[in-house]
């Protein structure tokens, strides 16, 4: 029998491209984050939201730990460069990503498309810097952008 109570209780959602804006005031300032109506739904046991490239990678995240039970990334388009532990991995578009939780990890490099889904929970999880792992690899430069000039 699924429990309904009020204690444990969602909503329906339906959230189309134009319900909700872009915003700039997530986790990190070089993002921007689109709310997907999940969390609402849910009652903050989860988050989904896309997340995008708004500004070339300078630092990246440093490392980090998520306080979370569960992460997953899915990437829409272009590609990051996360190290994970002591090991670089490329995430390109379509590739599916669940980080456990307490893995250690830097996202570091990423193209000017970039753009994911991610799924969270709970909703207000946590991010939490750590000491260094290992060296982590400079990030690349994006293109310059073509000049119109003839």
């Amino acid at each position: 029998m699924i429990n309904t109570s009020a204690s444990t209780a969602t909503h329906f959602s339906h959230v189309k491209p134009g319900d909700t804006e872009w915003r700039g005031d997530g986790l990190r300032n070089f993002f921007q984050y689109k709310d997907l109506g999940i969390a609402a739904a849910t009652g903050g046991r989860v988050i989904a939201q896309l997340v995008r490239a708004a500004k070339p990678p300078e630092e990246g995240t440093g490392w980090h730990v998520h306080e979370a039970d569960f992460h997953m990334v899915m990437m829409l388009r272009g590609w990051a460069k996360f190290m994970y532990e002591d090991k670089v991995t490329l995430v390109a578009a379509g590739d599916c990503v669940h980080q456990r939780p307490g893995i250690r990890h830097f996202l570091f490099d990423y193209s000017s498309d970039m753009e994911y889904l991610e799924v969270v929970g709970p909703a207000d999880f946590g991010s939490i810097p750590i000491a260094g792992v290992c060296e982590v690899p400079a990030p690349g430069k994006w293109p310059e952008p073509a000049s119109n000039s003839r």
